[in-house]
Order: C-alpha cells, then structure tokens, then sequence
C-alpha cells in the first residue's frame, strides 16, 4: 500500500471517530475527539491513554505540556512530530481527565487496531501504564519502562508519560534516557 493510500484510510478512520457513531458518552461529551495524526509510513508510533483538555480543545494529540516535552524528546533523537504517528487508545477526552474504562477502551481499542495495521510501524511506543497495559497486561511500568518487548511479533516500548516527567523532576533524566535508546532499538528490529 502506497502512503496516499495509507493516508485516505487513516482520514477515513478519522471521518469515523470525528462524526462520533460509537455508543459511548465521552464521545457526545468531548469537545473534540482526537483521532491522531502523523506520517503514514512513520516506523514509530507514540501510543497514549486518552486526550486530555489541550488535546480537547484542538483535536490534535500531545499538543499540551507533556506534547512539548514529546516535541523536545523526538528533536533529541533527531526526529520532528511529522517523521512518527501519535495517537491514544481512547479517542474522546474522559471528563475531568480521569482514566478511561474498559467499556472506553475496548469500544475505541478497534480504531487503534486499524490505524496499526494500515501504517505498520517498526515499534509501538507506548507513553504510560495504561496504554501499555492494554497491549502487555499484568507488566509495571516501573520495571519494564526503557526495555524492548515483543508480542506476537510486533516490538513494543514501554515508557513513562511524559507527564511523569513534568509533575516529578526525578523522573526527567530516567524519560530522556529512555527515549534516548529508541534509535539503537530501532536498528535491531
């Protein structure tokens, strides 16, 4: 599949989420929903848990304060937002940023499963717990964050949110470290 076609079945993907047919609340609630966005042909894909307010307003992801430490983590291994694929699990804002619920997940985890499947990255970069949760359940985070998975043939990154990083100044250099090695792993898979 060329990347124009890559590109048409991911906006029409979008079209799905944006005209809101799914059964959920949080789909009439949301100001936006937020289907994600990239490159089509992107080897990485930055995988979330929900938008939060900024992502809400926009309808674009990670464009608040934890997407302008992604911005500063990618330019760091040379790589800008248009070069990788971002998105979420849940595409519509829970209220009051709580965490989304299996019935959220398992009504959008489709939508995700169909965005993978048409880019086909090199590795799922999951950005926080309950992201990766869904994809390696029964993991921490805490002591599989940095560290190459794979499942079923497909690579997997587990790290900290980047928000991890910006409401616990400890937790910065272990983040950027992290990250750090995504080039290195992307050579060996």
């Amino acid at each position: 599949m060329d990347t124009k076609e890559k590109q048409a079945k991911l906006d029409s993907i979008a079209e799905e989420i944006i005209s809101r047919k799914c059964s959920l609340e949080i789909a009439r609630t949301c100001l936006n929903p937020v289907p994600g966005n990239g490159n089509p042909d992107a080897e990485l894909m930055f995988i979330g848990e929900a938008p939060g307010a900024q992502e809400d307003k926009a309808g674009q992801p990670f464009i608040g304060a934890s997407g302008k430490f992604l911005d500063e983590m990618l330019v760091s291994i040379d790589l800008r937002r248009e070069d990788v694929f971002v998105t979420n699990i849940v595409k519509f804002r829970p209220p009051d940023n709580r965490d989304p619920n299996a019935e959220e997940i398992d009504i959008c985890l489709p939508y995700l499963n169909r965005q993978i499947e048409i880019i086909k990255p090199k590795l799922l970069v999951f950005l926080g717990r309950h992201s990766m949760n869904v994809f390696l359940p029964g993991l921490k985070i805490s002591e599989v964050h940095g560290r190459l998975q794979n499942k079923s043939g497909v690579a997997m990154l587990p790290l900290y949110h980047p928000a991890a990083a910006l409401y616990n100044g400890s937790m910065r250099s272990i983040v950027k470290e992290d990250f750090s090695r995504i080039p290195e792993i992307l050579k060996t898979i």
